[in-house]
């Protein structure tokens, strides 16, 4: 394990929201993470789709962490701004939430997230996100 993804890791089991939202940790590269949440009805909105603020919490939370593996030693990262647009309903067996970096700098960071709902082979785009997350001194 390389010292950015136990960092990740540390950082993400401590994390109460995404702990609350059955949220796990899936994969952690260089500039893109990826965390997966499973459907739960907890998570529903009224009409028994996953609502849009678990959704773009886990989307947030992925971006963040895609940052984090940019950003300068002895630094965390906060978001700044975000903007999701919602393709389709949040339907799904589960969720993948992917951030990318696009562009690290010493002090911002924008990112790119995608939330893609897995039902059998069924694979769709849910959610689209650009972040600005800022480096900030630990």
């Amino acid at each position: 394990m390389t010292d950015i993804q136990d960092r990740i890791e540390t950082s993400f089991t401590a994390q109460g929201l995404m702990h609350t939202l059955g949220a796990r940790l899936l994969s952690v590269q260089d500039g893109e993470v990826q965390i997966e949440l499973p459907y739960s009805t907890t998570l529903s909105q009224q009409l028994g789709y996953v609502h849009a603020g678990a959704i773009t919490s886990v989307v947030d939370s992925a971006c963040g962490y895609a940052a984090l593996t940019k950003a300068p030693a002895g630094h965390e990262v906060v978001t700044a701004e975000f903007k999701t647009n919602f393709a389709r309903p949040a339907i799904g067996e589960r969720f993948i939430a992917t951030g990318r970096v696009e562009t690290a700098g010493k002090t911002l960071t924008v990112c790119r997230g995608e939330v893609v709902a897995i039902s059998g082979e069924s694979r769709k785009v849910v959610a689209l996100m650009q972040a600005t997350i800022v480096n900030v001194k630990a």
